[in-house]
């Protein structure tokens, strides 16, 4: 068990805070071997993210992988790196920021709105002492997947656990599970292929292409492929389509291991050589930019669609900052704060002039 610590000195009269936790996926401090070398330590120690029996995988993570992908993988990272660093973290602060925001122009100026990383930093433990050091007795932990794995979201919730055990005081805590589903999140999936196709025109096909889990996953009970697929459907819906010229694929793999299918390149590949010109594809299991959509998807994957024949590959961004679902946002903490809500004494401002404050925020961080 583990030892419970003392905790931070009490100052009678100061008011209990809510504290809102934005977690997401991580990244290396740099683009460099000797940087993703811890990065992919942490990631892939993970046994969420790894389902291999330790005595089994310890040699083949340290003696094998470990001296080999962090030089591959640095240089993928240095090919979407950016001058204010990784766009992940980049996108990831953004969104707090403005989340912020937003929860303060619904009345909720006094709540402690922060973010952290599952691998790498800043860590999901020390945030938490942050918030905990800053008054806060009930925080609402988001994780920015959509759709719920064991391997992401679990793994958030299994860090926020570990991170809780030597507290003596704990707080009242809560979750944010998925929000495949929530209108918000694809009425702005909607919007975004929208404005795409009114600048670009339709390509033939759209492919929504999901970070894939290995296929056991599926077969064990997690519900990620059905998640990804209700996501699809709502998708289509919303855009008007019978789902014929939507084709839903997977990416990501690693190892020798059966992944979900269809894979995202080779589906592509196909496409290509069977005549299929053109196509836009969109990766709605990200909240943000990352090494997954920008370098696999946006310069691998098109590579190889007009490799194998293909004329036009266009990639649409993932939401990142766009306003509607930055609100889509403010809305799913809200809804999961419930009677929080109510109980904050400071709540009872108008949700008026949130357009404008997304205006000064992002003003604010160019």
């Amino acid at each position: 068990m583990a030892r419970l610590r003392p905790e931070p000195p009490h100052t009678h009269g100061q008011t209990p805070r809510t504290g809102v936790l934005v977690v997401n996926l991580g990244s290396p401090e740099a683009p460099t071997a000797a940087a993703l070398r811890p990065y992919l330590k942490q990631f892939l120690s993970d046994p969420r993210v790894v389902e291999i029996p330790r005595l089994l995988w310890w040699p083949i993570l340290n003696l094998i992988i470990l001296n080999t992908r962090p030089a591959k993988s640095a240089e993928k990272y240095a090919s979407i790196w950016t001058d204010a660093g990784s766009p992940l973290r980049v996108h990831t602060e953004r969104q707090t920021k403005i989340l912020a925001g937003y929860l303060g122009e619904a009345g909720h100026r006094d709540w402690v709105v922060r973010w952290a990383m599952r691998y790498g930093d800043p860590a999901i433990r020390a945030t938490l002492e942050e918030m905990r050091a800053l008054g806060c007795d009930r925080i609402l932990v988001m994780p920015m997947y959509p759709q719920y794995a064991g391997s992401t979201t679990g793994s958030v919730m299994d860090e926020v656990a570990r991170g809780l055990l030597e507290w003596r005081n704990l707080p009242e805590l809560r979750f944010v599970r998925s929000y495949h589903d929530h209108p918000g999140y694809i009425a702005a999936l909607a919007d975004a292929v929208h404005r795409h196709w009114q600048h670009n025109g339709q390509a033939e096909r759209l492919i929504l292409s999901f970070h894939g889990v290995p296929r056991f996953t599926l077969d064990k009970g997690d519900p990620y492929h059905c998640e990804c697929h209700k996501t699809a459907r709502l998708l289509a819906e919303a855009l008007g389509e019978d789902g014929k010229r939507i084709q839903v694929t997977f990416q990501s793999r690693f190892g020798k291991a059966e992944w979900l299918q269809p894979y995202t390149q080779p589906t592509l590949e196909a496409l290509a050589r069977d005549g299929v010109k053109s196509v836009d594809v969109m990766c709605p299991g990200f909240a943000a930019d990352c090494l997954e959509t920008l370098e696999e998807i946006a310069m691998e994957c098109k590579t190889a669609f007009i490799a194998h024949g293909g004329r036009q590959f266009n990639y649409i961004p993932c939401l990142n900052e766009d306003d509607a679902w930055m609100r889509c946002l403010r809305d799913i903490v809200l809804e999961h704060a419930g009677h929080w809500c109510r109980d904050d004494p400071r709540r009872g401002a108008s949700d008026r002039g949130t357009g404008a404050q997304h205006a000064r925020t992002m003003g604010a961080l160019q």
